[in-house]
C-alpha cells in the first residue's frame, strides 16, 4: 500500500546556509558583549573584604612578630590562619582543603550579601556562634558586622577542628583580642566554651581541658560557660543572647560545626548553606541554637561547607595566593546584554521571514539553480 506524504517547496542551500551563519553569528555576538554587572552593596562588601583583608595581615604579622614561621607547604598563601592537622585542642578532623578555601577575606563581602537579603538594618542586634574551626571566617562576619554597624552578641568555642585556629598559644580568642587591641575590629566574644563534644571537649585529656580553659582566662571573656550537658548549652547561650542583644535578634550566625550552635550530625546538615529564611522541615527546635532562631522566624545564616559557598559566589577554592578584596562573583558577575539579543533575534526571525516568505526571498529562490516556483509543492510516493 502506498502512502502519500507531502513536503514543502525546497528551500534554496544558500540561503538556509545564510540564516544559519546569521544565527549562529548572532549567538556568538551575544556571548562575546556579555555584560559586567556591579553587584548590589557594592561599597559596603568592599569596605568588610578590605577590613577583613586589614584582619588577616594582622595576624600574620602578629604570628611573626612572635617569632612564630609560616609553613609555605602547608600554608602557601602564607596567611598565618591555617592551623595544623593536630594538636592538644584539636577536637575533630577538618577537611585541609575546605579550610585553605576560607582564607579569602571575600567571604566579609558573602555575609554582608547575607545579611542584607535577610532584612538586617542599621543598629540591628544579631546573635553569632563561632568556633574556632574557621578563624578567616569569623574575621569576616566580624566585620561585615562592623561595616553595617550592627551590634553583634557573640559566643565562641576555644577549640578547633583540624587546620583551625588550634594552635594552643594561638586559638580564636587570641585572634580576636589581637584584632581589638589593634584597632580593627571593635567586637570580642562575651562568652566562651571549650566547644568539641557536647560543648565541653568531651573525649580530650585533663592537660588538653586546661590549655582551653587557659586561652579562655588570659584573654578575659566575660562568662565561662561550662554546661552539665549538651542540652544545657544550648540553654545557655540562648539566655545569654536574651540578655545581651538590644532589642530583637534580626538574624543568627552559624560559623564552623559546633553542635550547641549548629547541631549535631543530622540536624545541621539539615540546613541550607549560606542563608535560611525559613527552617528546614522537621526541624527540632531543641536541637542547636540555630534551629530555635530559625523557628521563631529568625533568618539564620550557616557558615560551614564553605566550597559550597565559594562555588555559589565564584570565590576561588584552596587559592595558592590571598585574593584581593573585589575578587569574585559576589562584586561582579557576567550577564547577556538582553536588549543586544532580542535586537539579534529579531534579526534572524527577519532573516527567516525574508528568504522563505516575502517577494525578495521567492525571487531569490528563483534564481537559485535547481529550485521550483514559489509556492509550488511536490508529492512524494
Amino acid at each position: 500500500m502506498k502512502g502519500i506524504y507531502w513536503r514543502p517547496k525546497g528551500i534554496s542551500i544558500r540561503a538556509m546556509a545564510l540564516v544559519a551563519l546569521l544565527a549562529i553569528g548572532a549567538v556568538i555576538t551575544v556571548e562575546y558583549f556579555k555584560r559586567d554587572i556591579r553587584q548590589g552593596h557594592y561599597d559596603e562588601k568592599l569596605a568588610a573584604a578590605q577590613l577583613a583583608s586589614d584582619g588577616m595581615a594582622a595576624i600574620k604579622h602578629y604570628r611573626l612578630e612572635r617569632g612564630d614561621p609560616i609553613d609555605a607547604t602547608l600554608d602557601p598563601a602564607e596567611t598565618g590562619m591555617l592551623g595544623l592537622p593536630h594538636t592538644p585542642v584539636t577536637t575533630n578532623a577538618g577537611g585541609y582543603f575546605t579550610k585553605r578555601t576560607s582564607l579569602n577575606p571575600n567571604f566579609a563581602a558573602v555575609a554582608v550579601d547575607m545579611l542584607k537579603d535577610a532584612g538586617v538594618k542599621t543598629g540591628d542586634s544579631v546573635a553569632v556562634g563561632v568556633s574556632g574551626s574557621y578563624p578567616a571566617v569569623n574575621l569576616a562576619v566580624y566585620a561585615a558586622c562592623q561595616t553595617l554597624k550592627l551590634k553583634p552578641v557573640i559566643i565562641a568555642s576555644a577549640s578547633s577542628s583540624e587546620w583551625g585556629a588550634n594552635n594552643p598559644d594561638l586559638l580564636w580568642l587570641d585572634m580576636e583580642r589581637v584584632l581589638n587591641e589593634r584597632g580593627i575590629l571593635r567586637f570580642r566574644a562575651v562568652a566562651a566554651s571549650l566547644g568539641g563534644i557536647e560543648d565541653v571537649a568531651k573525649g580530650l585529656p585533663p592537660a588538653s581541658l586546661e590549655l582551653l580553659r587557659a586561652g579562655i582566662q588570659r584573654n578575659e571573656v566575660e562568662k565561662f560557660l561550662e554546661p552539665a550537658n549538651y542540652a544545657d548549652s544550648v540553654k545557655q547561650r540562648l539566655e545569654i543572647y536574651r540578655e545581651k542583644a538590644e532589642g530583637p535578634v534580626a538574624a543568627y550566625i552559624n560559623v564552623g560545626g559546633g553542635t550547641s550552635s549548629a547541631g549535631k550530625a543530622i540536624a545541621k546538615e539539615s540546613f541550607r548553606q549560606g542563608l535560611n529564611m525559613s527552617p528546614p522541615r522537621g526541624a527540632d527546635t531543641n536541637t542547636s541554637v540555630m534551629a530555635a532562631y530559625s523557628e521563631k522566624g529568625t533568618p539564620v545564616i550557616h557558615l560551614l561547607h564553605l566550597m559550597e559557598i565559594a562555588d555559589e559566589y565564584d570565590l576561588p577554592r584552596y587559592p595558592n595566593v590571598t585574593p584581593q578584596p573585589g575578587e569574585g562573583g559576589v562584586f561582579h558577575r557576567l550577564s547577556y546584554n538582553r536588549l543586544l539579543a532580542l535586537a539579534l533575534l529579531i534579526l534572524v526571525i527577519a532573516a527567516l521571514y525574508g528568504f522563505v516568505r516575502s517577494p525578495w526571498g521567492a525571487q531569490f529562490l528563483r534564481n537559485t539553480k535547481g529550485h521550483k516556483d514559489a509556492g509550488e509543492v511536490e508529492p512524494m510516493i
